[in-house]
């Protein structure tokens, strides 16, 4: 592993961190404009932070019960799954799949990275096709989810002159009036902006008899349970509803007995935290500059993509333009950059132009980037259920990753 300031099998948490180069303070709110949270991650026990990654031989592979070819959807959706290489469903996918095909309504208990958002689609898609009248909408927590999955939609429905509409906050909502009206048969959307574009009257949900929550715990630590509420209550009172989360709380638990109808429960978490990733910490010890610590790690050859969290808006912004003046290639991702330049910073670390993003848990929640190597959190999460969420950007796909905490 690496040799500096890892004290592994250490159990006492370090309760005064260096302060962030500048003089920070630890009172900025980095939640994206939702609800303030209390900063409570001075209170996780350092030791759930450090966990070696079992190797991949001693991995039991799952085997799916089907494979895509047997599933009854469209050819036409097949030829497309097969034209991105994908042979065999991903857990999620396999057991979901069949039951969202006869109509059920479904909850989805799983991490991020097994294939959820596929897992919704592809029958979403064949429904349809069969059917071109049916309408999906698509409820997301983040405006980055909301585009990845338009992107996925419009990969798997190649070819087939099916429209999809993705409506955001921080972006031009006079853009996304004009394209609601255009020709479409999914909106794929952030509570907030749905709501203000019903408002308006630009969209009509009693004509959606098709309704998927993604991420539903992360709507419910924004602050969005309210705005979701009132989505529901608006679709067509017959439909399908699916959702998809990686816990369940209580307040979840009452919107599923209140909008869901019998609803089929599949869980396929085996752990918190992926067996792929090697969680370690890094201890910054008394008098050490904080950043110096860090670019001593970014220095070292294994890390090539890297991915930092900032539990603040303001610091991720200041760390990112001191790496890139230290000859870092770093851009950054957070609330008060504007759409366009979330979107720009986010393809050009997917494409590996730029080799560290550094980014706010909201911003970050649910993306799915290719090959990080590391995920590093210079400010400890606020709960350990962010912890959970940010270093599963890395390990994924079968790799091994590499999950680093300062304290």
């Amino acid at each position: 592993m690496h040799s500096r300031n890892f004290k592994a099998g250490s159990s006492r948490p370090t309760r005064s961190r260096a302060p962030f180069q500048g003089g920070q303070k630890n009172s900025f709110n980095n939640n994206g404009g939702g609800r303030k949270k209390r900063f409570t991650g001075n209170f996780i026990d350092v030791n759930r932070f450090i966990n070696k990654a079992t190797p991949q031989t001693v991995e039991e592979k799952y085997v799916p019960d089907t494979i895509f070819a047997d599933f009854k959807i469209e050819e036409s959706i097949k030829k497309n799954i097969a034209a991105r290489g994908f042979e065999h469903p991903t857990p999620i996918q396999d057991k979901t799949i069949p039951h969202i095909l006869e109509g059920k309504d479904l909850i989805g208990l799983a991490n991020t990275g097994t294939g959820k958002t596929g897992a919704f689609l592809l029958p979403m898609l064949d429904k349809i096709i069969k059917n071109p009248s049916e309408k999906l909408l698509v409820v997301v927590p983040t405006r980055e989810l909301a585009i990845q999955i338009q992107e996925e939609f419009r990969a798997f429905a190649a070819g087939l002159r099916i429209g999809s509409v993705v409506v955001v906050g921080g972006a031009n909502i006079r853009t996304q009036i004009e394209c609601l009206r255009s020709r479409y048969n999914v909106v794929i959307g952030t509570p907030g902006r749905l709501k203000d574009l019903i408002q308006r009257k630009n969209l009509h949900l009693n004509s959606f008899a098709n309704v998927v929550l993604d991420e539903a715990d992360r709507m419910l630590d924004m602050g969005f349970m309210p705005d979701v509420r009132y989505l529901l209550s608006l679709v067509a009172p017959k439909r399908q509803t699916l959702f998809f989360s990686a816990t369940l709380a209580p307040e979840i638990e009452r919107l599923i007995q209140e909008f869901l109808v019998e609803p089929i429960k599949i869980s396929i978490k085996t752990r918190e935290t992926s067996s792929n990733i090697d969680q370690d910490v890094v201890r910054v010890k008394q008098g050490e500059d904080k950043i110096e610590v860090l670019q001593d790690l970014l220095r070292k050859a294994n890390f090539s993509k890297v991915l930092i969290f900032s539990r603040t808006k303001h610091g991720a912004e200041k760390l990112s333009i001191i790496l890139s003046k230290n000859g870092f290639k770093a851009q950054s991702i957070h609330g008060d950059k504007s759409h366009a330049k979330r979107q720009k910073a986010l393809k050009l670390f997917k494409e590996n132009y730029v080799e560290i993003l550094v980014a706010t848990d909201v911003a970050a929640r649910g993306l799915d980037i290719p090959d990080v190597s590391h995920v590093i959190n210079f400010d400890v999460p606020a709960t350990y259920d962010d912890y959970v969420h940010r270093i599963g950007r890395t390990g994924r796909a079968g790799k091994t990753g590499t999950a680093l905490t300062f304290v």
